[in-house]
């Protein structure tokens, strides 16, 4: 009687679940030969990159390209803000995303411009060059201004160095997230393209009781600049259950210094499950957490770390240790007629099902820095009573020949104190071409004079997002002439005091 009742088993769907997951090599191998693609050349979720995007503007100057190479070596997502794509790519390569925009014309800098950044880092400034010209490589610029007579080209320093910060940072403030919070999904910033729409599913697949020879489908849509996941659960075939879960991310997500996951969802009433896996295997322990849907109402659902139950085919694994947070691999969604160890979902019924979502988020992590402005050294100097101008570098001696360029450098600063976002401060004292890695010296007050390289200062500006510490100050830094063979990053910000 029960074999009559069996409803036909997908086969092909079966099939295609471990072929999305990865689970049997052969079955990929099979794929990428008839898709005629290697298996390099897939997209893959990166750990790093689910986390937002850091948004870097003057991207093709000599500290902007080196920020973006860092952070792309990092695994960071780097979109540039540039004003010539074809220049910018020539300087760049093809890894970072380009869009074209300009801090001094603020309609340019739109919600696309802005969409789903975690953090921006600000190289821009005036371009100054020798007065008898230079070299297409800016050789002579690179010398250092103490080398040349030098005159400003182009815009101006109040309309680059003030009026474009101010821009970039007021834009920049409606998209950037609170500095305690990582974002992982945000799928309102999601536009529905072609591209888009491709990334979403390489990136989350349906895991249903088809595994088990159960006939619930699901699937994860994009509508409404939401993810839907949505689909029919079935108990045909002792199945029951329907899931959505994302491919392992490489590398690792960590999220070791947050509390929680908050999800901002709107459901139909049902009791869904959140799973968390630090385990990079098909299927292993997963650390899960139930949560309750209001029909039609839109709710945001924290999940403590601390509370996630640690499961096995929906039963609790005992003695198990806590999770690890500094390796999250993936994430899944369920909708279940278990909860555990037999006892049945008190909020679930067989049928169609939907659960929208706007964003996963962790929440309760350390304050981190969200807009690193390169400033200047010397910034507060001109018109300080009882300065020797003798003594003085060639910028603060001639800030007013070169249009009060260290005055609206530190106008620029103000308006990013004043904004409310969490931001750090970098004053590098002149800039050169030489090769980094040397001992770096942090001060306050802008009294310090030196040199450091292009390639340390880049460096530093990834640190400062990585750094609780760095958090809200204003600082100059140069570099000594010896080698650093391991950089205190730590120990160099914990010497720094907060603005006031």
């Amino acid at each position: 009687m029960g074999d009559k009742n069996r409803k036909q088993w997908d086969f092909g769907r079966f099939v295609e679940t471990l072929s999305y997951f990865e689970v049997i090599p052969l079955l990929n191998w099979v794929q990428e030969l008839f898709q005629s693609r290697p298996k390099d050349s897939q997209n893959k979720p990166d750990g790093a990159k689910q986390v937002g995007v850091i948004l870097v503007a003057g991207a093709t100057g000599g500290v902007g390209k080196r920020v973006v190479k860092c952070l792309l070596e990092r695994g960071y997502k780097v979109r540039s803000l540039v004003r010539d794509i074809d220049r910018a790519r020539s300087i760049l390569g093809n890894e970072a995303e380009l869009v074209v925009a300009d801090i001094t014309k603020p309609e340019t800098l739109t919600p696309l411009v802005m969409a789903n950044i975690q953090a921006v880092i600000c190289c821009t400034s005036v371009r100054v060059q020798p007065v008898e010209g230079d070299t297409p490589e800016r050789d002579k610029y690179n010398q250092g201004i103490k080398f040349y007579q030098p005159e400003i080209v182009g815009d101006t320093p109040e309309n680059v160095d003030y009026k474009g910060v101010k821009n970039l940072v007021e834009a920049a403030i409606k998209y950037l997230p609170q500095a305690d919070v990582k974002t992982i999904f945000d799928f309102t910033q999601f536009t529905q393209s072609p591209e888009n729409l491709d990334n979403l599913k390489n990136i989350w697949g349906a895991l249903d009781d088809v595994v088990m020879g159960g006939v619930s489908s699901s699937n994860m849509i994009f509508a409404d600049n939401t993810a839907i996941f949505t689909g029919n659960v079935s108990t045909d075939n002792s199945g029951g259950f329907a899931s959505v879960r994302t491919k392992n991310f490489q590398p690792s997500i960590n999220l070791s210094s947050y509390e929680g996951l908050e999800l901002r969802i709107k459901g139909d009433g049902k009791r869904y499950k959140l799973f968390v896996r630090t385990d990079s295997s098909w299927d292993g322990v997963g650390y899960s957490h139930s949560f309750d849907t209001v029909d039609g109402a839109w709710i945001d659902v924290r999940v403590p770390f601390a509370n996630l139950i640690p499961v096995f085919r929906a039963k609790v694994v005992k003695d198990c240790p806590a999770i690890d947070k500094s390796k999250v691999c993936s994430l899944q969604l369920m909708l279940s007629k278990f909860e555990y160890d037999g006892n049945l979902n008190p909020h679930f019924s067989p049928g169609n099902f939907s659960l929208q979502i706007e964003s996963i988020k962790a929440y309760g992590g350390n304050t981190l820095s969200r807009f690193v402005l390169i400033s200047s050294a010397g910034v507060t100097r001109p018109g300080r009573p009882g300065i020797n101008l003798e003594e003085e570098p060639p910028a603060v001696r001639m800030n007013d020949q070169l249009g009060g360029i260290l005055t609206w450098k530190l106008k620029g600063e103000d308006s990013v104190r004043e904004s409310g976002t969490s931001y750090t401060i970098i004053r590098p004292c002149a800039l050169t071409e030489e090769v980094g890695g040397k001992e770096l010296i942090f001060e306050q007050g802008d009294n310090i004079r030196g040199k450091i390289s292009r390639d340390d200062v880049a460096e530093l500006c990834v640190q400062a997002l990585e750094n609780t510490q760095a958090c809200n100050v204003t600082f100059e830094v140069k570099a000594t002439e010896s080698s650093a063979n391991n950089v205190g990053w730590e120990r160099l910000f914990s010497m720094l005091e907060a603005d006031k």
